[in-house]
């Protein structure tokens, strides 16, 4: 049996429309007059906070009315995106957010059978759309043992199981390696390929890109189209300004800070000792045997292909999983005692003040109403002093770029604004060992240097950092060792770089090549 064709491509028609969230006095978006045309390929560029996300939230009919105000027209085909969601597929920056099902083919088959496709069809468009992304378990596997690029890849082929008219993708590759990212790609060039579906992507590997989209849109914060028109007009015309701006541009290189040569790793601060960890129902240890050390003054990053077993190796090391087998251990150096008791087995408040942790979904991290309130909270429960908490929440809030939103919710921040409050959280109690998985996600040029110095100074103060990344510039600007993780284990670094897969074989750290070393 065949697939039943697309239903054709939706138009988008946008007249002075804004959105402000509730509470807050800065729109995200205001005045944005945008017309996309049946079968077009967008780019939607812009620094962080301008409010790409929000448009494509706007664009699925997500909005609550209740929940921001509005103005302005903004419709799918004529109509209020509210009425056409069966038209649109969006695929999110938090893919986690938007499984449903216990099991992989399932969540596949949720979209469609809302939609009221017929069950051999459903089962039809699950496969095609699993094969398409490069989904690598069948359809009995279950989500809850997903990594997430394996997540990612899973939502965007519950997505292209509609059908949708227009295809909506915020950042679909952030979270994948290389191959995975890739794959993606190819996959949305195919079913785009034909204009039989309109396409807005938001993406900050802008060079990967530009060969899916034939426009570019950048959008000003809290405003509405600064630059539009075909990519290489408004790259060779506006690069500079929008560079400067904070827009990845193709071509203009990142400045990279590199570690002092020949600087000595400090003291080992967090040992793991032949670490091992199975999530229930998985069919095989998403980390086995690991052992390495995290010394003070070095940052290590842990990298290879999704599904490695870095995001859940990087939880052993911050003591929020415990090992089985094998075990990970604070050293006397951390807390200035003997090593009498595993990480995971540190009172909380204990692990809080010396380890701090940064979530590859920022968002399982908030607790408050506020982001002031959000960064005051870990300082204020290891007992700060009032005033030093104050002093640090400042620091943090204008070294982040968040003092404009210190009263903001932290979920109604923008992907990049979260990734950076999460920073913040993670680092407001000076703790001496950072553990961050996939820091840089949703950075914008600018702020992704920022964070960059920011964590660099850290190391070069005598803190320890893990960094868990595909992120191969971020790695090569600050790693000073390497553990290349592949089907649950360390193997040794490949030549094909930071995302590639490598072999399996004894722990073994790498130092990246850098003169004087």
């Amino acid at each position: 049996m065949t697939g039943a064709a697309p239903r054709g491509p939706a138009s988008i028609r946008i007249r002075g429309w804004g959105w402000r969230h509730a509470g807050r006095r800065a729109w995200a978006l205001r005045d944005l007059d945008l017309s996309v045309e049946p079968g077009e390929r967008v780019l939607l560029l812009g620094p962080s906070g301008s409010g790409k996300s929000t448009l494509l939230q706007g664009l699925a009919g997500l909005l609550d009315p209740e929940s921001g105000e509005t103005a302005g027209a903004l419709e799918i085909d004529g109509v209020d995106p509210r009425l056409s969601r069966g038209r649109v597929g969006l695929v999110m920056q938090d893919p986690e957010s938007q499984l449903v099902m216990g099991r992989a083919g399932d969540d596949v088959a949720f979209g469609p059978a809302n939609l009221g496709v017929s069950r051999d069809e459903i089962w039809f468009r699950v496969d095609a759309a699993l094969a398409a992304v490069g989904f690598p378990y069948g359809r009995d596997h279950p989500t809850g043992a997903l990594s997430g690029g394996e997540q990612q890849r899973l939502v965007l082929a519950g997505t292209i199981a509609m059908q949708p008219g227009l295809l909506l993708l915020d950042e679909p590759t952030a979270n994948l390696d290389p191959v995975g990212a890739g794959l993606v790609r190819e996959t949305v060039r195919r079913i785009c390929a034909d204009r039989a579906r309109t396409l807005l992507l938001v993406e900050h590997r802008v060079a990967e890109v530009l060969d899916l989209v034939d426009r570019v849109v950048v959008l000003e914060p809290g405003r509405g189209v600064r630059v539009d028109g075909p990519p290489g007009e408004v790259f060779d015309t506006y690069g500079e300004a929008l560079a400067a701006m904070g827009v990845w541009i193709p071509g203009v290189p990142t400045r990279a800070r590199r570690a002092p040569s020949g600087r000595a790793p400090g003291e080992s601060l967090v040992e793991a000792v032949h670490a091992g960890f199975r999530y229930p129902g998985a069919p095989r240890p998403a980390v086995e045997d690991a052992s390495l050390a995290l010394r003070a003054g070095t940052a290590t990053a842990l990298v290879g292909p999704n599904g490695s077993g870095k995001s859940t190796l990087a939880m052993l090391l911050a003591g929020l999983a415990r090992p089985r087998p094998g075990e990970v251990i604070g050293t006397s150096a951390l807390a200035g005692s003997a090593r009498t008791r595993s990480l995971s087995r540190w009172p909380a408040r204990l692990l809080a003040d010396h380890v701090g942790t940064v979530f590859q979904d920022p968002e399982h991290q908030f607790l408050t109403s506020t982001v002031r309130a959000e960064l005051a909270l870990g300082p204020s429960r290891v007992g700060v002093a009032p005033r030093e908490v104050t002093g640090r929440v400042d620091d943090l809030l204008a070294r982040l770029h968040l003092d404009h939103l210190a009263t903001a919710n932290p979920f109604t921040l923008s992907g990049g604004e979260k990734r950076r409050l999460s920073v913040g959280t993670a680092i407001a109690c000076r703790p001496h060992v950072l553990v961050l998985d996939e820091p840089t996600f949703g950075q914008d040029r600018r702020t992704w240097l920022e964070l960059l110095d920011l964590l660099a100074g850290l190391r070069d103060a005598g803190s320890d950092l893990c960094l868990a990344t595909h992120d191969e510039a971020f790695v090569a600007a600050l790693a000073d060792e390497i553990a290349v993780l592949d089907q649950g284990r360390i193997g040794q670094r490949p030549t094909g770089g930071a995302g590639a897969s490598a072999s399996t074989g004894a722990a073994d750290l790498r130092r990246p090549d850098r003169p004087g070393r």
